[in-house]
């Protein structure tokens, strides 16, 4: 076999390996047990869930996001993305004219049938708990052959383990009270909130029984008497207003903290920013909490 000979054919070798590669393309399996199969890695991805965004960047691949919803604010550069509605009312026609490979949403969305009867090719997953988050960050590192997306994921978890070790010992055991939406919204044990409140060695008022996010009773968290009340700035109002809140001894003792909008939108969410709302909560603890 002559240099010229072997070298051409090495080359159509390598090229037809490189096109059966190309075939293959990648399969991912959503939280709805749906198998979405793309010829090639997604290019062009529009995302419809803060978390599920902010895991795209985190993986080191903002760049292949065209649109976002509008509640998609980290990292800064998804603001000057287009917005297309959110979970619970996408623009159908926004997210089309776009030309996604592939649109990630929760599996709660409203738009999620309609986009794949329109051809779209759709990837929905819903975080509620840490290890989803891990299982999410997993998914999406496979999606976009992001290869070290464990690695990302584990330096995620050791922050969240440091937070926790930074605490005084008189904060473990301290009850409280995460109250994350308007409403009465609670974080219950069984959500990624609680979890991380357990992590950081706090025993939460609401019961396992109540489920992940279950609307509060008032007079509830009167009876409970929590130690310690996390709150967001946007629904602090009134606190104190409350029938029987006043008697509170969180209240009493003023030990209540406010996050603001920016700092709430960590917490909220179960994604790549949860070793950062470890230390808001510490940091929260610290300065109000600890006995």
């Amino acid at each position: 076999m002559s240099r010229v000979f072997f070298f051409r054919w090495a080359v159509a070798l390598t090229l037809s390996s490189a096109g059966v590669l190309h075939a293959a393309g990648v399969q991912v399996t959503d939280d709805r047990g749906v198998t979405v199969a793309l010829p090639q890695p997604p290019q062009r991805i529009v995302s419809v869930l803060p978390s599920l965004t902010e895991t795209v960047c985190e993986l080191g691949q903002c760049h292949r996001l065209v649109g976002v919803d509008r509640y998609s604010n980290h990292p800064a550069p998804v603001r000057a993305l287009p917005q297309v509605g959110g979970g619970i009312d996408p623009n159908i026609e926004a997210i089309v004219a776009l030309k996604p490979d592939v649109v990630l949403m929760a599996t709660s969305s409203r738009g999620v049938q309609r986009l794949e009867s329109l051809g779209v090719k759709v990837l929905a997953m819903e975080p509620k708990s840490s290890a989803d988050a891990q299982r999410v960050m997993g998914k999406l590192g496979q999606l976009l052959e992001v290869p070290d997306a464990e690695r990302i994921w584990r330096a995620i978890d050791a922050g969240v383990s440091a937070a926790a070790q930074s605490l005084p010992p008189g904060a473990k055991g301290l009850r409280v009270y995460y109250e994350v939406s308007a409403g009465g919204y609670a974080a219950g044990t069984k959500s990624f909130i609680g979890e991380m409140m357990a992590r950081l060695g706090l025993q939460n008022v609401v019961t396992p029984a109540m489920g992940p996010f279950p609307r509060v009773n008032p007079e509830y968290v009167v009876r409970t008497n929590p130690d310690l009340i996390m709150i967001g700035a946007r629904n602090v109002q009134g606190l104190e207003s409350r029938p029987g809140w006043r008697s509170i001894r969180a209240l009493r003792e003023q030990r209540v903290c406010v996050f603001t909008a920016d700092e709430s939108d960590v917490l909220v969410r179960p994604g790549p920013r949860m070793a950062e709302a470890a230390r808001l909560m510490a940091r929260c603890i610290t300065e109000k909490g600890a006995r």
